[in-house]
């Protein structure tokens, strides 16, 4: 009887567990909504093996190639690190820290192609292509996986190129001007830039090492007709002001002319507020890759406003940025295509095929630019001409891909 007894009271704990887990489980079932949210519900097998051999094999494109060329730079460029006293930890997080995001993701179209050749020949090399399509899976589903992958890799080079590589390419270049080539533009001379509407500013020399501008004037224009005159020894930018455009005027005199009358106040120092900031005095080759996005367009904006034309490397950059992210579907597309039929002899000749076309994109990328800066072509349809000639090309070999 003592070991019934001792039996029930082993079973009831037993129940009661099992009651809360149902009252637990029944309480928080409206999370189970999420399971449908979660973008990974939606993959299958076949989804999830693609992704991970396409991100992998990405990955490790961009990592053998980078440090192919780490070496080589490395190799080019210790005289000068030697010759400027240059320290280690600047050149390890400032110079290659910054060298790594921009080139990896310049050539990130050609490392996405590459990566998409080599294991997707590889597939089709083991057969694995034509069990896939004979199990009734078709060609475009088949580019889902290739597709997804693609959103990953362009957000993320989007993300860099409008955000984290400008930042780094601002320390990459201090580096270089440095400890590399000494050739870092800091001064400015006959400077004559228009502020706001009618009003010009002159600046005879500019020093941005200390923000100092002599030999200032400015000129207040109403239908033609100059109507103020300021003239100053110097002026100097104010960089700890809380907000921009902050400049104090030293020895400066003003001439308030209305018709016939003159009016002249002067004095020894004076804070005003002129539309210009150092970046508008002093320009150096690259300046538009240190700007992100949002400076980018509220530069532009600010430079069109002012009447100044010399804003179309500026534009080139903005519009590339956007059009480069689309490149690794356009290139994924021409790699799946080529490479996903089993051929004799192996993929030699379309591999060749391929890499042309993925550095005929780069290069016309480069064209194109050139185009827009030089020969007045819109910054826009140079960004994306390039994008339209090679999303025919992907047309034309998704056609001809195996079905």
């Amino acid at each position: 009887m003592s070991e019934d007894k001792n039996n029930i009271s082993d079973i009831v704990p037993a129940h009661e567990t099992l009651r809360r887990r149902r009252a637990w489980k029944k309480a928080f079932s409206w999370l189970r909504v999420f399971r449908y949210v979660s973008p990974f519900h939606y993959l299958t097998r076949l989804d999830r093996y693609i992704i991970t051999k396409f991100i992998g094999t990405y990955f490790f494109a961009i990592a053998l190639i980078i440090s192919i060329s780490i070496v080589f730079d490395f190799n080019e460029n210790l005289s000068k690190f030697t010759q400027f006293n240059a320290p280690w930890r600047a050149i390890i997080f400032d110079y290659y820290a910054n060298f790594v995001p921009y080139f990896a993701n310049l050539f990130s179209p050609l490392f996405v192609f590459i990566a998409v050749i080599f294991f997707t020949s590889k597939m089709a090399g083991n057969s694995e292509i034509i069990a896939i399509i004979a199990s009734g899976v078709s060609f475009r589903r088949l580019l889902r996986p290739y597709m997804l992958s693609c959103i990953l890799i362009s957000t993320m080079s989007f993300c860099l190129s409008a955000y984290v590589i400008p930042k780094g390419n601002v320390v990459k270049q201090d580096f270089e001007s440095m400890y590399k080539n000494k050739k870092k533009n800091t001064q400015a001379d006959n400077v004559q830039i228009q502020v706001d509407h009618g009003v010009i500013a002159y600046i005879q020399h500019y020093d941005n090492t200390r923000k100092t501008g002599y030999g200032f004037s400015l000129d207040k224009f109403e239908n033609k007709k100059l109507v103020s005159h300021m003239t100053a020894a110097s002026i100097q930018y104010d960089t700890i002001a809380d907000s921009k455009y902050h400049w104090k005027a030293l020895s400066w005199k003003i001439r308030d002319m209305r018709g016939l009358r003159e009016n002249i106040t002067s004095g020894t120092a004076l804070d005003t507020l002129i539309q210009m900031e150092p970046m508008d005095l002093v320009f150096s080759k690259g300046q538009q890759e240190t700007f992100t996005s949002p400076q980018l367009t509220e530069y532009i904006s600010k430079q069109i406003n002012r009447g100044s034309k010399n804003v179309v490397q500026y534009e080139v950059e903005y519009h590339k940025r956007i059009a480069s992210s689309f490149a690794s579907f356009i290139l994924t597309i021409i790699g799946v295509s080529l490479s996903a039929r089993k051929r004799k002899g192996g993929m030699g000749m379309y591999l060749g095929i391929g890499l042309a076309l993925s550095f005929t994109y780069i290069m016309l990328q480069t064209i194109s630019a050139t185009f827009a800066i030089n020969a007045g072509v819109p910054a826009v349809i140079a960004a994306w001409v390039p994008n339209a000639i090679f999303s025919v090309v992907a047309y034309f070999c998704y056609r001809r891909a195996p079905k």
